[in-house]
């Protein structure tokens, strides 16, 4: 009688967070989910714990001593390392938010948080950077299905040869929903990502930017090319999406 030896290993995770408290709750959980798990208390310590045990995803805080989770963050993409990061950022701050995307995380978390949301958004990361090279999240231009094209330096997007004519949330929504490919992301996801807890807005808001985007792209809903709703949850890009370095024009 033979066993199968062939299992998937457990992914490894790095967490970096100064709070014990978070570390003490947040590890034990990770690994009941079927998870290996990195503490680290700082930032230093956890850049020297990716380098030595190249984990397969990072969680990082982003307020630490030593060096904070966007210092990691940034210090990683120069040096070309890709492994996915998952920021932990404060509630209502926009600002982080902002700035977390556009240096090359993969994703981020509001603190505090569900712990079952954490393992969610890890296990998504997971799924769409097993492809090996810089994922969507830190390329400078996306390209879909169809033509479309999105410069992310420069906040403009192609249709074809036309260029098309975007409001700030609604770029700001086809470019997460790009990077976000095949994922269901629910209203309130989109809601917290466009406003933030900011402003008092209701998910109604999310569907009128998607309506935006609908008929700037000449997209039937019905028949999406690019972006299906999923009734009742939310939204999901399902278009091809590749990264691009932006050297090149199509």
């Amino acid at each position: 009688m033979t066993a199968d030896n062939h299992t998937e290993p457990q992914p490894l995770v790095l967490v970096a967070d100064d709070e014990p408290d978070v570390l003490g709750a947040v590890v034990p959980f990770l690994e009941r989910s079927g998870f290996r798990v990195l503490p680290a208390s700082d930032g230093l310590l956890a850049l020297d714990e990716i380098h030595r045990h190249r984990p397969d995803v990072c969680v990082l805080d982003v307020l630490m001593p030593g060096a904070d989770g966007r210092q990691v963050l940034r210090r990683l993409r120069q040096e070309e390392n890709w492994v996915p990061v998952l920021l932990l950022t404060q509630v209502g701050e926009g600002v982080e938010r902002a700035m977390a995307l556009e240096e090359g995380a993969d994703d981020y978390l509001n603190k505090p948080f569900d712990p079952h949301e954490l393992v969610a958004r890890i296990r998504a990361v997971l799924r769409r950077t097993r492809n090996d090279g810089p994922p969507l999240a830190t390329a400078p231009v996306l390209v879909s299905s169809f033509g479309l094209r999105v410069d992310r330096v420069g906040r403009r997007a192609w249709l074809g040869q036309r260029e098309l004519v975007i409001t700030p949330k609604g770029f700001t929504l086809l470019e997460y929903l790009m990077v976000h490919k095949d994922e269901l992301i629910e209203r309130s996801r989109l809601l917290e990502v466009l406003w933030g807890f900011e402003e008092a807005v209701g998910t109604r808001a999310v569907d009128s930017r998607v309506a935006e985007l609908r008929r700037v792209l000449g997209e039937d809903a019905a028949e999406p090319r690019w972006i299906a709703t999923v009734q009742g949850r939310g939204y999901r890009f399902v278009g091809e999406v590749r990264g691009e370095d932006g050297q090149s024009r199509i």
